[in-house]
């Protein structure tokens, strides 16, 4: 028997993934180890992207108040990241099968549905950043420009990564190549830019001030991590042990993250880039002096940019496979990416921030239900508790919007017409990720403490 699950193992490695659906992984399917983990969330941290967002931390901080922030967000959206992921691990099955012990089979149908909403945005954002900075690459290298076919070109490849899976991305595209060198890379550049002539004085200036402050900034590099927490069990549950499980996802994600969201800063302190992929782009081509090495440089952040857009797009389709179970995943994933491909026309950056804000406020909280769920309540395994579930979901949400109301302008306007002002004006320094988390958490503890108390006659 051992035999011949070894022989199989090539196979399902180097073709499309069996469509698993929604069941738990069988155990001789379950064969990423801890070193796959930190490869694939390492690898999923590292993307022009996360440049971009930290990009937007300065100068209004000083890059000294920056990294600190960066570290510590990191540290606790990477803790959330990894204890979902063991859970995931522990039982076998994708995220939004999780929420069916919490939320009930129909509530688990609500997260599913808002995370496909914002997987459809992410797979957008992703594609378009892709296109945008091939056009970029392509007119720098041959002077055509042809948006529209790289965006085309790299709404196919995702899609082709999605379809072949987890296992066989992670242990083949991401182990032998992709992870590799978007990591060497991402090194040259990080020396590049700090070989710039005044980065002592560019590290040791004070923040200019404004947005954000450091209440909105600790939000933004928690949101990162975060975003992927809908995502985590749906790879993860081909995890080998629950340690590895944890432990590779925490260290992959929180290094790359702590890198990546730093090197943005630095590249807007020393390259005089601006934070958006455009202007990344082209402060890697400032500090490579505009050589066929900077063209180099971005073409491997464009590859390494394609697993993210991978990882969205699978996850999309497991999480419609949370509501419609029988259709299969090949459906979901080729619809996911036709509509992206079609947002990705549509994004401005000023839309992506507030995009990042809104989907912090929308899973932190219910995160802290699934955390308190999973990892805090002795009986996780028993009755679900739906209502009280939605409630204190519903509370963390409340909480955020009232201390850092974000999202799209008719959602502003609307919070802007209650009476009082959001508790972040008056108290800069005071994140709404962490309040809004702890909230959710100890009023589902709560609640499903007081529910499951034998009734006295």
């Amino acid at each position: 028997m051992a035999t011949d699950t070894r022989a199989a193992a090539p196979a399902l490695e180097t073709t499309f993934e069996p469509d698993w659906g929604i069941e738990p992984v069988p155990p001789e399917a379950r064969r990423l180890s801890g070193f796959d983990l930190a490869v694939l969330w390492g690898d999923l941290g590292i993307g022009l992207l996360v440049l971009v967002t930290g990009a937007l931390l300065v100068p209004a901080l000083g890059f000294g108040t920056a990294l600190a922030i960066i570290v510590a967000g990191s540290l606790i959206g990477c803790g959330l990241l990894g204890l979902a992921g063991e859970a995931g691990a522990r039982l076998g099955v994708p995220t939004m099968v999780l929420f069916r012990s919490i939320l009930g089979l129909r509530g688990s149908w609500v997260p599913s549905v808002v995370n496909v909403a914002q997987l459809v945005g992410w797979t957008a954002v992703e594609l378009w950043a892709i296109s945008f900075v091939a056009d970029i690459v392509a007119v720098e290298a041959f002077s055509f420009s042809a948006r529209w076919l790289w965006l085309g070109l790299a709404a196919f490849f995702c899609a082709a990564l999605a379809l072949w899976g987890p296992v066989g991305v992670t242990r083949v595209w991401m182990e032998r190549f992709g992870a590799w060198v978007i990591v060497g890379i991402s090194a040259v550049v990080t020396v590049l830019a700090l070989s710039q002539d005044g980065v002592r004085a560019a590290l040791a200036a004070p923040g200019a001030g404004g947005w954000p402050t450091t209440g909105a900034a600790l939000d933004l590099v928690i949101a990162m991590p975060v975003s992927w927490l809908p995502l985590v069990a749906d790879y993860n549950r081909f995890a080998r042990s629950r340690r590895g499980a944890f432990g590779g996802t925490f260290l992959g994600y929180l290094i790359a993250n702590v890198w990546l969201y730093a090197l943005g800063a630095l590249l807007i302190l020393t390259a005089g880039a601006e934070p958006s992929p455009a202007g990344i782009a082209t402060g890697i081509l400032a500090i490579a002096g505009g050589t066929i090495a900077g063209v180099l440089f971005l073409v491997g952040l464009l590859v390494g940019e394609t697993d993210e857009a991978f990882a969205d797009i699978y996850s999309g389709a497991m999480s419609l496979k949370n509501v419609f179970p029988g259709v299969r995943r090949e459906v979901f994933v080729v619809a996911i990416t036709l509509i992206a491909a079609g947002l990705a026309g549509w994004l401005t950056m000023e839309r992506y921030e507030s995009f990042l804000f809104l989907i912090g406020s929308v899973f932190v909280p219910l995160f802290g239900v699934f955390i308190a769920h999973y990892h805090l309540r002795r009986d996780a395994s028993g009755t679900s508790a739906a209502p009280t579930a939605f409630g204190a979901w519903a509370a963390g949400f409340v909480v955020y919007h009232w201390i850092a109301p974000t999202g799209p302008g008719w959602w502003l306007e609307l919070i802007d017409s209650f009476p009082g002002e959001p508790a972040s004006v008056s108290s800069p320094w005071l994140s709404a990720s962490l309040p809004a988390f702890a909230v959710a958490a100890l009023l589902y503890l709560l609640g499903a403490h007081v529910s499951s108390r034998p009734k006295e006659r």
